[in-house]
Order: C-alpha cells, then structure tokens, then sequence
C-alpha cells in the first residue's frame, strides 16, 4: 500500500515576546505580552527595542523586550509588536534584574531606572556595532592585589585608600585612584570586568589617568552622562561584548552591562553626588548593593573616611573591613589664639615656612567673593567667603600668588612652586607632590549646617583635603574640638563612624532604620499614611506645602519590601492626573521618595 502523502507544513507558530513599555505611569508597569511576526522572529530576541501597539488610543509605544516564551497566560487575543527598532540587544539581562529590583524597593516604575541604564539610540552608533567583527581581548598581565583576590571571589569589603597623591604616568592623582587601578587591572587579569563607580567629573579624570597609564588601558570603557552621546552609546554597546572590561562613570555606571562581573568598586559612597536625582531616586551604594548581591561579584566601598552606614554593614558582618590605609597626614588641631584672626599664629606660621617650599591649600566654607565686594563697597557685613579669603592672604603674604578655586573658578591641578590656593570643599585641585601644608578654615561654621549628615559630611570634606598634602606636611584643623576632630587627628574614622550610629540607634535615625516621604494632595496623603501606619511606619514629621501635604516616615529595615508595596499601591491610584491646559498649573499629584539624603 502506497503511504499516504505528506501533510502540507503547518505554519510556525508565533513565540510570545515580553515587553517593558517605556512608561512613567505605574499602572503600567509591568510585563505585556505581544506576538512576534514571523518576519520579526529572528530580530525580536532579548534586550532589543521595539515598538509596540497599545490599546489605549490605538498609540504605539516605545519598550524593550525582556524575554521571549512560546505560550502567554494573557487572556484574549495578544496584539502583535510593530516593529524592532534595532537589532542591538541594548538590554542585557542582568541590567534589566537590576532595574526591576531597584523599581520596587523605592516604589518606582522600572522603565525609570531603564532610561538612567541605557543611553539613548544612536543609531548610526548601533549599525556600526552591529556590523563590526570582534574579537576577544588579548589577556593581560598584572601585579596580584590581595583586594582583588578577595573581590574575584566575592567578597565585600570597606577600606580606605592611600592618604597622599601619588604619580602616575607622569601625572599626579588621588591615592584613592591610583589603588582603583592596581585593583581593576588584577581582577581584569583574572579574566573578570569592574564597575567603578565615583561622584564627579574631576574624580572620574583622575581614575581614568590612573587606569590609563597601567596595564588595563585597553579595557576602560567610560559610561559617565558627561560624554557625547554617541561616546557614551559606543561604550555600552562595548560593554556588551565578551569582556574583560574596566567600565568606570558616575552614579549611572552602576547599571553598566559587564561581562563576567567580577568587582564593584565605590568611591565616596556618601557624597552627596551619589545620590540619583531622578525617580526613583535610588543612590550609587544602595544599587550597588543590590547587583552585588544579584551577581555575586564582589564589592568594595572605599571613602576618604568611614559613614556610619558602611560602619551598620560591618558590624552586622555583611561587610569586612579592609587593613589600615597606607599613609596617615599629619593633622594638627589648632585652636583659635585668642586674637580673633582668623588663621592662629600657629598655623599662620605654618604656611610661612611652608610657602619656601611649594604651595599652601587654604580649605573655606563660602564660594565666591560677596563678601569682599560688600567690604569695599562699604555694606553690611558678609559672612566671609573665598574671595574675601584670598584678599587678606594676599595682604598678608605680599607677593606670594593666591589661587580662587570653588564653583565658578574650577582648577583640577596647579602648577609647582609657593602659591596660595583658597579652595571650597570638594573643589581643591591637586598640586605636584601634595601641598606643603593645608589648612581647614571654618570647620565650625560648616558642623553648624542644618543635616542629618552633617558631622560624617565634614570629616569626609576635611579628610579629603588632608589627603592632598605631601606625606610629610602638616594640615591644621582650626577652631574645631571635640569627638569629630579628634577622628580626624587620629585618622581613626571607623570609630567615629561606630559612635555616631550608636546616637543613631537611640534617636531611630537612618542608617538604623529607613525614611521615606510622601508629597501630594491631603487626601491622598492621608490614605498613603494610614496603610504605611498598618506595615509598621511610622510619622516623623508632616507638614504643609504649596503644592499639597508632605509627610516623613520612619520604619525598620525589614519592612521595606511590604511599605515600598503599599506605595506602589497608592501611587497606581493616585500617581497621575489630567494636565490641565495652559496656562493653568498642572494638580498635584502623589510623589514618593524612599531613602530621601535630607529628608527635612
């Protein structure tokens, strides 16, 4: 008997892609399933964007499709993707893990986080890469750093750095960076990528100098939102590829898809630059806590001087602490003569000798010259700020050259030879060889700064700028007593940090328990507080705003999950409103923000 004929081929059945939608609205956000076209089949894979139908308005919307199933629990009939943007699968997955982890413990809509994640298309950039032919890194050679070792095998460690600037490649850098790079390098020899994430531009220059003139120069991928956009795209689209790779950038390098993740690096992880100004809101060290534990890589948070936060996480030995740094500066705690001058004799006498040697950081509070044109216009006094500074040390040591350098005089080096350099916090340039003495004015007016933070801001400011002098120079502390100053003269900061949180524990303040504040109309408000109320938060403060009412609270660490809930919650019902037409104000609405730096 003659077999019967072949069945005519069945068409191939359509595989189900899942789709984030590029949103802020919190009601949609969440997974969307769409079919593929047979003709989109080999384009539509993971991490690639993609245009999609919504229902809404017959609008198309812009997503990135996060995984692709043969089957959908979706009820009705699935519309079908409209069409891929590009076949550059921008949107690793473990970026996209990270990102739903970080939406939902700060109650935030991961197409958020995904717009900080990933940089805009640029798409000649994108062809480009999507036509190159690669091939893998050579591998490369490097001294063995114990921190690496222990990051390679996933460990999590707080440290300091080298207390002095050192030179490399011709070029003089924070110790700090220089040590970034002996580690990066060694764990890139061993066949694995580093995140290094630091607050600014000028931090990151310094890195990048470090890093260039070592053996991991051919690895360094630089993501900072600084760059040209196609700059940045070519990084991440880099970043992609089989690595190893040094991926270093701000606060948005956390996000960096890194093949083969071995470290996690932070500098200064309370700097205030840290924390992501942006919904949700969420600050380097906390994302990086979280990819950490994602990826099992290590992690290293490496600061000029311990934060309590850090100090919580060591003593409940989720983080180890990490030697004694190299090098220790020579602090001298100077109290005030009795002259009412402004620089005591002591210190005045300093810079004296100093200045025949090279040049003198002088560190103020105030940026600008207000107070010296009120002098010689003859106005009310003004609290005195670098420009009138930099005046009366011109008097006092005539001929020697005085250097502005804050906000709107921004210097990232200085040449060799005496000179006077009046610098606001966090704005001092470097100097070849490190200052020959350093002296911190106005400690007491800056501890007199309203925050929650600010006795960890000023030693943090203060061991910063102690760690520009020369090995041998002495840096004097002016004005400044008690518990803050001596952590500084001792270079002993961890113990400060330990008997700050102690305070902290009795006062129930962060990092011993977690705020969040809500903003919005009363009766919104009102709702949110009394279902946080039922998840264990409580109020620390309410009060009355021109765009609705603002409410903090408080809860423990453990009942984050469940309050970050209850505010998704209340964010779906009422996070959103009509946009009334111009020129009448838009209504306020519902905002949340978890972990806020200032709460007050």
């Amino acid at each position: 008997m003659d077999p019967a004929p072949p069945a005519p081929d069945a068409p191939a059945r359509e595989r189900i892609a899942k789709v984030v939608l590029d949103s802020p609205l919190p009601r949609l956000d969440h997974l969307f399933d769409y079919r593929i076209p047979a003709a989109l089949a080999d384009e539509a894979v993971p991490g690639v964007r993609v245009k999609v139908p919504l229902r809404v308005a017959g609008r198309v919307a812009d997503g990135w499709i996060v995984a692709v199933a043969d089957t959908s629990d979706a009820p009705g009939e699935l519309s079908r993707i409209d069409r891929v943007v590009s076949s550059a699968p921008v949107l690793a997955p473990e970026v996209w893990r990270l990102a739903r982890a970080v939406a939902d413990r700060n109650a935030g809509v991961a197409s958020d986080v995904l717009r900080i994640a990933v940089p805009k298309r640029q798409a000649r950039v994108e062809q480009r890469w999507v036509a190159a032919e690669r091939e893998p890194a050579a591998p490369i050679e490097a001294e063995p750093d114990p921190i690496a070792e222990a990051l390679v095998a996933g460990r999590r460690i707080a440290a300091l750095p080298t207390a002095h600037v050192v030179e490399v490649g011709g070029e003089w850098v924070g110790g700090w960076a220089a040590d970034i790079a002996v580690t990066a390098a060694a764990v890139a020899a061993a066949g694995r990528s580093t995140i290094v994430a630091v607050p600014d531009r000028r931090d990151l220059d310094q890195l990048e100098a470090a890093l260039e003139a070592g053996p991991a120069a051919a690895l360094v991928l630089r993501v900072d939102a600084s760059r040209p956009p196609a700059a940045r795209a070519r990084a991440h689209l880099a970043a992609l590829e089989p690595g190893p790779h040094v991926i270093i950038g701000n606060r948005s390098a956390v996000y960096a898809p890194a093949a083969e993740l071995g470290a996690i690096v932070v500098w200064e992880e309370a700097d205030p630059f840290h924390q992501e100004p942006l919904a949700p809101y969420a600050g380097t060290r906390d994302v990086a806590l979280l990819r950490q534990e994602q990826s099992g890589a290590g992690l290293v948070l490496l600061s000029s001087s311990r934060s309590s936060t850090v100090q919580r996480l060591v003593e409940l030995n989720w983080m180890e602490e990490w030697g004694a740094p190299r090098g220790r500066p020579d602090v001298v705690l100077t109290p005030d003569d009795g002259r009412g001058a402004r620089i005591p004799s002591a210190a005045y006498q300093a810079v004296q000798r100093a200045l025949t040697a090279g040049p003198v950081l002088i560190q103020v509070a105030r940026p600008g010259d207000a107070a010296l044109r009120a002098l010689r216009a003859g106005d009310a006094p003004v609290p005195i700020d670098a420009g009138r500074t930099a005046h009366e040390l011109g008097r006092a040591f005539a001929g020697v050259p005085v250097i502005v350098a804050d906000g709107d005089h921004v210097r990232d080096t200085v040449p060799p030879g005496p000179k006077l350099v009046v610098a606001t916090r966090g704005a001092e340039p470097r100097a070849p060889g490190g200052y020959r003495a350093v002296l911190l004015l106005d400690g007491a007016r800056m501890l007199l700064r309203e925050s929650l933070w600010v006795a960890e801001d000023c030693l943090r400011w203060w061991s910063g700028a102690a760690t520009l002098a020369a090995p041998d120079a002495p840096v004097h502390l002016v004005g400044v007593t008690g518990d803050v100053a001596t952590a500084l003269a001792t270079w002993r900061s961890a113990d400060f940090a330990a008997r700050q949180l102690v305070d902290r524990r009795v006062l129930r303040f962060p990092p011993t328990v977690r705020l969040a504040a809500a903003t919005g109309p009363l009766k919104a408000v009102e709702e949110l507080v009394d279902a946080w109320a039922a998840v264990g938060a409580d109020v620390l403060s309410r009060t009355s705003e021109e765009r609705g009412e603002r409410v903090v609270v408080r809860f423990s660490t453990g009942a984050g999950r469940r309050v970050a809930e209850v505010a998704k919650e209340a964010l779906i019902r009422h996070g959103s409103a009509r946009r009334p037409k111009p020129p009448a104000p838009p209504p306020p609405v519902l905002r949340v923000r978890f972990d806020p730096h200032e709460p007050f």
